[in-house]
């Protein structure tokens, strides 16, 4: 593909500084970038290397100038980037079939405009819409429901009734469905509690690889519409995660917590269970989080607190050794304050 500057800057919503006729060929990092690439600056520590990069052009924020260099300005450059990843380089498209290789069970009901790999098993009952596509060793159970245009990579298990909205991808080894750790007398008889409820999957989510998603114990475990989840998450059963939040890598999230809307919560970070996050909560990684957070809120550590305050309290701890020896300095003079006052 080949785009002038000016035609990228119309499709991107831009105002091109410096030569808008140069033509763009490729997509590439700063420091790779050669005649013919488009590259971008997103994060502004990386402003220095405007001047030594021999991209063509620069995808920049407002605010940013650089003599002799052809500049896109956009609102949001790593935004205009994903736009212009998607139409220098498409998906591919898969052409429409179920394989003779695939199990399809008596019942299920497969739209001729799905895409059906070798070694998938479709359970009876199941629904998979048009567009649709199931790479090889899908597994989806029997009256589960995948709708139109989602993708789920190799090795996804979709277990019984489990709901998959529109546009759903599921990266490879994602499970989503298996029963939710509910023991009675756990530690004495650790009695199983049948898990009876689903998953529900909401439009447009998509759930990195080998990420697992308990079905709730007697209703509903809901990942709302525009969630992303990273890699190595694990889903308690009942949890409830709000519209367009964010999971990075590694978080657990114990049984039945809520999350509100927009939520980011950072990698390894631990949730415990029945607690409720407000909206546009941030936890930060590696915290844990063992009560209910207000909304709009910033929480950091384990315990978590305000991350205000846990960052005054990191601040302390280089010191700690010094403060140690004043204390048991400032010890030792009162005992012999004492000592002097008790023989008067």
């Amino acid at each position: 593909m080949r785009k002038t500057l000016n035609e990228m800057a119309e499709l991107l919503n831009g105002k091109v500084v410096g030569n808008g006729f140069v033509v763009i060929e490729r997509i590439q990092g700063i420091d790779e970038a050669g005649e013919g690439d488009l590259t971008f600056i997103a994060n502004p520590q990386y402003r220095k290397k405007l001047e030594t990069t021999n991209a063509s052009a620069i995808l920049v924020s407002p605010g940013t100038e650089s003599t002799g260099k052809n500049l896109l300005i956009v609102p949001d450059p790593y935004a205009a980037l994903g736009q212009a990843l998607a139409l220098f380089y498409p998906e591919e498209t898969e052409p429409a079939g179920v394989s003779k290789n695939a199990f399809i069970e008596g019942g299920a009901v497969v739209s001729k405009e799905a895409t059906i790999y070798p070694g998938v098993y479709v359970g009876a009952g199941a629904r998979i819409e048009r567009g649709v596509v199931l790479y090889p060793s899908v597994f989806v159970g029997r009256d589960a429901v995948i709708d139109e245009d989602s993708v789920l990579y190799s090795n996804v298990t979709v277990y019984r009734r489990c709901v998959i909205g529109k546009r759903v991808i599921l990266h490879a080894g994602v499970v989503v469905g298996a029963d939710g750790f509910g023991f009675a007398r756990p530690g004495e008889e650790n009695l199983k509690i049948p898990q009876v409820g689903i998953v529900q999957i909401d439009d447009d989510v998509e759930v990195g690889a080998n990420t697992t998603i308990d079905r709730g114990t007697l209703s509903k475990t809901w990942i709302q519409r525009g969630v992303k989840i990273d890699n190595l998450v694990q889903i308690g059963h009942n949890v409830v995660i709000g519209e367009n939040s964010v999971i990075v890598a590694q978080v657990g999230i114990a049984g039945s917590a809520r999350l509100g809307k927009s939520c980011i919560i950072g990698g390894q970070a631990g949730l415990g269970g029945h607690i409720s996050i407000g909206d546009h909560v941030v936890v930060v990684g590696q915290s844990g989080v063992h009560e209910d957070v207000l909304p709009g809120q910033v929480v950091s550590g384990t315990p978590h607190v305000p991350h205000r305050t846990w960052l005054k309290a990191q601040a302390c701890i280089p010191r700690l050794p010094e403060m140690r020896k004043t204390i048991i300095s400032l010890a030792e003079r009162m005992e012999k304050l004492e000592e002097r006052i008790k023989d008067k």
